[in-house]
């Protein structure tokens, strides 16, 4: 059977200076990915080495780099799931882990689906999993947004956490969403596919505020014949459950690209919430779609000497 990989590094508005860095961080990930398949490997495996390699550059949204709430924290969301076992696990709200999607790999062969917050740290102990230093998840980059986000709207970091809440919710509606999330999707030589995402979430949002990447069939999803992983606004993926419905147009016998392309002109109809999605079939084919202004990506599939990337 054929192997294919592809990953993405975020949907929305990435800015010029920061193409380079996004193409070549999701070109990275998608050979470290690539070579778990080349020495037989399993997709679940190639997926989160490749998100793992994402969550520790700084350059993107999730692990290390990841964006900071209202208040000043970081909440970690991701998930992953087995397309050949449908076994699922994700993980929501948790802080200072470094790598996310291994302990959502946790919990996949666990007894649970999604757990969250306290628990889901708890859990990550229970695995060996050790919690790292805030600031081991902080950037310079990040921290500087936010403080400059608050500046913005006459908010003082240190301000009483109520009114930075209040504010920051009645704010949202009116700023320019700031979608942040990588993931990766794959197919092994046995034809299994596997589907992995992982996120800091949205800019300044409310505390305990959790989209789409964590929930299967929103933000990811695998079965026997595709996988899909999503990136966007968060709350619209959700509703309309994106990565399902971008499988389910595999299963009526459309191409990776045509049902790439399906569901996100399905979101285009019935949202406003933007953003992209990436996509691997049976067969190793590849789509990706999107209706924001980027979509970082890359992939690697046989008969390619080195990943295809775009911003």
């Amino acid at each position: 059977m054929p192997i294919s990989i592809v990953v993405h590094g975020g949907a929305g508005g990435i800015s010029p200076d920061r193409h380079a860095s996004a193409s070549q961080g999701c070109q990275e990930a998608a050979l470290i990915g690539w070579h778990v398949l080349q020495n037989g490997g399993s997709a679940l495996d190639a997926v989160e080495a490749a998100v793992r390699a994402l969550e520790d550059n700084p350059a993107f949204n999730a692990g290390t780099g990841a964006c900071l709430t209202a208040e000043g924290n970081i909440e970690l969301d991701a998930g992953i799931m087995d397309g050949r076992t449908f076994d699922v696990g994700a993980v929501a709200g948790i802080e200072r882990i470094k790598n996310p999607i291994t302990l959502a790999r946790q919990v996949l062969v666990s007894p649970h689906v999604l757990l969250v917050g306290r628990g889901a740290e708890q859990f990550a102990g229970e695995q060996g999993i050790v919690r790292c230093a805030f600031e081991d998840l902080l950037t310079e980059r990040q921290y500087q947004l936010w403080r400059q986000y608050l500046t913005d709207h006459s908010l003082a970091p240190d301000s009483e956490p109520n009114l930075i809440r209040r504010e920051i919710a009645s704010l949202a509606a009116r700023d320019e969403p700031k979608h942040g999330t990588v993931g990766a999707v794959a197919v092994d030589s046995s034809g299994a596919l596997a589907a992995a995402t992982s996120t800091g979430g949205l800019h300044n949002k409310y505390p305990g505020r959790v989209g789409d990447s964590p929930l299967v069939g929103g933000g990811f999803y695998a079965d026997e014949l595709a996988a899909i992983s999503c990136t966007g606004d968060g709350e619209d993926f959700a509703r309309l459950l994106i990565a399902k419905r971008a499988a389910d147009f595999v299963s009526q016998g459309r191409s990776a690209q045509e049902a790439a392309g399906a569901a996100i002109a399905f979101l285009g109809a019935k949202a406003r919430g933007t953003g992209g999605l990436i996509l691997v079939d049976q067969s190793g084919g590849v789509g990706y779609a999107w209706n924001s202004q980027n979509l970082a990506r890359a992939y690697m599939s046989e008969g390619l000497s080195e990943p295809v990337t775009g911003v």
